[in-house]
C-alpha cells in the first residue's frame, strides 16, 4: 500500500536485515543487485505462511496459536533489542518451517528507533494496525512505540482461533472512523476458548499501550502460557501442534504463475517506463513532488546498497580460517559494512517520522 511505504521512508531508515539473526526471524542470507533490480536471498522455509493456512480451512489450535504468539514474543524481544518495530506482523508475514515453527518475515516497512525516540508515520496493513497508529495520525499525539507489534500479534491469534479478526476493518476503511471505532466496538471473545486463552488475547489487544502486554517478561508472566519451556521453544526444541505436510506445496502456483504472467509493469520496462514518468513529471510542474523524494530516497538506497554473503561473513569472523578464505574476506569487505544510512540523514527535507 503507497501510505505503508512512503511512511516506512520518512521513518528511521532501512533496517539492516544482516544483522536480523533470531531464530524466530527469517534470516537474510545475500543480497546482490544488477543494472535494475536489488535481490536478498532469504532462508526457504517450506510450511507455508499463516494466510494460506487460513485459507485452506486450517483449525489452529488453542496450545498451538500460544506457541505461535510465543514464538512471535521471541521475534519481537529480539527485534527490540536491535530497537527494531516491524510494523507488518500479521499472517502473510509469519511464515512455517517444515516443522511447523513460525518465523517473522518482511521488514519492508520495519523502522529503526533510538532510544526515546517515537514514530507517527501511518504504515502497516490497517487491519492490524494499532490504535495509536490512527490516534497519531488524526490528533498529532506523541507517536508509537514497540507496542504496536504486540497488538498486531493480538490480532494474528484472534484470527487464526476464530476464522476472522477482531473487528471489522478493511484496506478501504477512513482512518477518522477508525479512531472512534476502538472507543466504541468491544472485542467479542468465543465462550468456549479457556479463560487463561482470553485473558491473554485481552492484554494484548488493549487499546491503551501503557497497559497492554509489550514484552516478553510480560508474555511469560501470563497464565496461558506458564508451562512454557522457554530455553527449549528459544532452540525449536518444542514440538509444534500443527506440522505441515511436507508432501504438499503450501502456496498457490496458480496464484504465483498469473502475477508474473498478467504483470502490467514488466521489469524489462522499467527504464523507459520511468524516463516517461519523469519528463511527464518535469513538464507539469517544476515544484517537488512526492514522487521526486521517493525516488530520491529509492536512488539513495541504491547508491549505498551493500553486497552481502553470510557464509563469508561467517568465514571472516572464523578466528582460524581455512586456507585462502582471508582473500575472499578481504574482496568482501565492503559486505560486512555498518548499517545502511538512515534515509532521514540521505532525504532530511520531506516530513517527519
Amino acid at each position: 500500500m503507497p501510505f505503508a511505504f512512503a511512511g516506512a521512508l520518512r521513518d528511521a531508515g532501512p533496517v539492516d536485515l544482516r544483522h536480523t539473526c533470531s531464530r524466530c526471524c527469517r534470516a537474510l542470507r545475500y543480497s546482490f543487485q544488477d543494472e535494475e533490480d536489488m535481490f536478498m536471498v532469504v532462508d526457504l522455509l517450506l510450511g507455508g505462511d499463516l494466510r494460506y493456512h487460513l485459507q485452506q480451512n486450517v483449525q489452529f489450535s488453542e496450545d498451538t496459536v500460544r506457541l505461535y504468539v510465543c514464538e512471535m514474543a521471541l521475534a519481537l524481544d529480539y527485534l527490540r533489542g536491535q530497537h527494531i518495530i516491524h510494523r507488518d506482523v500479521k499472517p502473510d508475514n509469519i511464515l512455517l518451517d517444515e516443522r511447523g515453527h513460525a518465523h517473522l518475515t518482511d521488514f519492508n516497512i520495519a523502522t529503526i528507533i533510538k532510544d526515546g525516540e517515537r514514530a507517527t508515520a501511518l504504515a502497516g496493513t490497517k487491519p492490524y494496525m494499532a490504535p495509536e497508529i490512527f490516534q497519531s495520525f488524526v490528533n498529532g499525539g506523541t507517536g508509537y512505540s514497540f507496542e504496536v507489534d504486540w497488538w498486531s500479534v493480538g490480532v494474528m491469534a484472534y484470527e487464526l482461533l476464530r476464522g476472522w479478526r477482531p473487528y471489522d476493518i478493511h484496506s478501504s476503511s477512513a482512518v477518522e472512523s477508525l479512531v472512534q471505532l476502538f472507543s466504541t466496538v468491544s472485542v467479542q471473545y468465543v465462550p468456549a476458548w479457556s479463560k487463561e486463552t482470553v485473558a491473554l488475547l485481552r492484554k494484548l489487544l488493549t487499546v491503551n499501550p501503557k497497559h497492554r502486554v509489550s514484552s516478553l517478561q510480560d508474555v511469560r508472566a501470563a497464565p496461558a502460557l506458564a508451562g512454557v519451556l522457554w530455553a527449549e521453544l528459544s532452540e525449536k526444541k518444542v514440538e509444534p501442534g500443527f506440522v505441515p505436510n511436507k508432501g504438499r506445496l503450501h502456496c498457490d502456483p496458480t496464484f504465483e504463475l498469473e502475477e508474473m504472467i498478467l504483470e502490467s509493469r514488466p521489469l524489462h520496462k522499467k527504464k523507459k517506463r520511468l524516463a516517461k514518468s519523469r519528463s511527464r513529471d518535469s513538464s507539469r510542474d517544476s515544484c517537488p513532488s512526492e514522487n521526486d523524494y521517493l525516488q530520491d530516497c529509492l536512488d539513495a538506497i541504491q547508491q549505498d546498497f551493500v553486497i552481502f554473503n553470510r557464509e563469508k561473513l561467517k568465514r571472516s569472523q572464523d578466528p582460524t580460517p581455512e586456507p585462502g578464505d582471508a582473500a575472499e574476506a578481504s574482496a568482501d569487505s565492503d559486505g560486512v559494512r555498518s548499517a545502511l544510512p538512515a534515509c532521514g540523514a540521505i532525504c532530511p527535507s520531506a516530513g517527519s517520522s
